[in-house]
């Protein structure tokens, strides 16, 4: 199963990268503790969405545009493992077929 708390992550730390931040100049900026976005990159911690927006402002980027690419990849992972629909009930046939064996077991 996918989180989005990791995907939050992974794409915090490429938008970081790619403009060639430190995680210390992200935190500053961010006015976020520098263990605190650390933990939030890696997926071990859930940001609030106030928290989110102030990264987002550290990485002058806007946080829709974050939020988009983690939806976007999130997409990508339903599309490789789609949830399988459950159903409400079991069919009367499986029902026959477990009287009959649990039957034939009892003989």
């Amino acid at each position: 199963m996918v989180l989005m708390r990791h995907e939050i992550g992974d794409v915090l730390r490429d938008y970081r990268l790619q403009k060639g931040m430190t995680l210390r100049q992200v935190a500053g900026r961010a006015s976020v503790a520098l263990g605190y976005l650390s933990e939030i990159e890696r997926g071990q911690k859930e940001a609030s969405s106030e928290v989110l927006a102030s990264i987002a402002d550290a990485l002058d980027e806007p946080l829709s545009q974050i939020l988009i690419e983690v939806g976007e990849r999130l997409s990508v992972f339903e599309e490789l493992s789609p949830v399988a629909s459950v159903p409400d009930t079991l069919p009367d046939e499986f029902y026959r077929d477990l009287d009959a064996h649990l039957a034939g077991k009892r003989s």
